[in-house]
């Protein structure tokens, strides 16, 4: 799996302003990403606005990036949730042919035990028909997976193959890398400590922020990777005060604004989120265009 080698980011659905799925502007975005040095791309995360889209609009999603990268970089795709048969029904049923791997959030709401963890990915792993990277984000499922469960699914399901680790913790993080089996990612889930998860002897990043800036953030990843620390950097601190700011009223509607600088699309996003208030938006708008 090299291919999880560098820098993923987790597509927006960009909407129009009457909501409707903008499939134009998502083509535009992709493009943005292949054109700036982005090496693999997740569809349908929660950067997606996931929960907030129907069946239909999820294929369109779906086809409209497929048929945009037209087979340029790898696709992961988005498949997870807190019903476990109903993920295990869609890897059974889904076409995957023109996915690389599939990105699966660990159970959120239910607050699982650790066994229960292990069980709802042991499923998923004897279902899936790709490869599978495990999605740990405590701050929005309220469960930590923790790393003896992570190293347990990885040594026991070969086709675990790595895990986006979004805790924002550091230590829990190298302790992954340090008793991880050989072969087995780990992809930094969180923007900030990335690089030095990267010199820690991570594999990379899903990235939110390299969908706003991808030229630099990719830089920055692969000098991380070339072991170029001063010059990797130099490019993290010429982020890390927009890192802070599409985050500060939440995701996406920070990096949307974004967008909507670089003429990409507009800012819209579906309740129960709501638009970056005016200050944010100015102070947005002012990075990028200094960028």
């Amino acid at each position: 799996m090299q291919s999880l080698i560098g820098t993923g980011v987790a597509l927006v659905t960009p909407f129009k302003k009457d909501f409707s799925v903008d499939a134009d502007a998502l083509k535009r975005i992709v493009n943005f990403q292949i054109d700036n040095g982005i090496d693999y791309l997740v569809v349908l995360g929660t950067t997606a606005e996931n929960a907030t889209l129907s069946p239909a609009e999820k294929e369109l999603v779906i086809t409209t990036v497929i048929e945009a990268n037209n087979g340029r970089l790898p696709l992961v795709l988005g498949v997870g949730g807190n019903n476990t048969m109903e993920v295990v029904t869609e890897l059974k049923t889904r076409d995957f042919s023109s996915f690389t791997a599939v990105l699966s959030v660990s159970p959120y709401y239910n607050k699982p035990t650790q066994e229960g963890i292990y069980q709802h990915f042991k499923a998923i792993a004897e279902a899936a028909p790709v490869p599978v990277i495990l999605y740990n984000v405590p701050g929005r499922t309220s469960s930590n997976m923790l790393p003896s469960t992570v190293l347990r699914l990885a040594n026991d399901f070969k086709n675990i193959v790595g895990i986006k680790e979004a805790a924002g913790d550091i230590v829990q993080a190298m302790k992954l890398i340090q008793s991880k089996p050989d072969g087995f990612h780990v992809i930094s889930g969180d923007d900030m400590i990335t690089l030095p998860i990267i010199l820690a002897g991570g594999s990379g990043v899903i990235s939110v922020i390299g969908e706003g800036f991808p030229r630099q953030f990719s830089n920055m990843v692969r000098l991380g990777l070339e072991r170029k620390v001063e010059e990797a950097y130099q490019l993290h601190y010429l982020l890390a005060d927009a890192i802070d700011m599409i985050f500060e009223q939440g995701n996406p509607a920070g990096i949307k604004e974004v967008h909507k600088t670089l003429g990409l699309s507009e800012n819209c996003v579906r309740l129960p989120l709501v638009n970056v208030n005016e200050d944010l938006a100015n102070r947005l708008s002012k990075f990028t265009k200094s960028l």
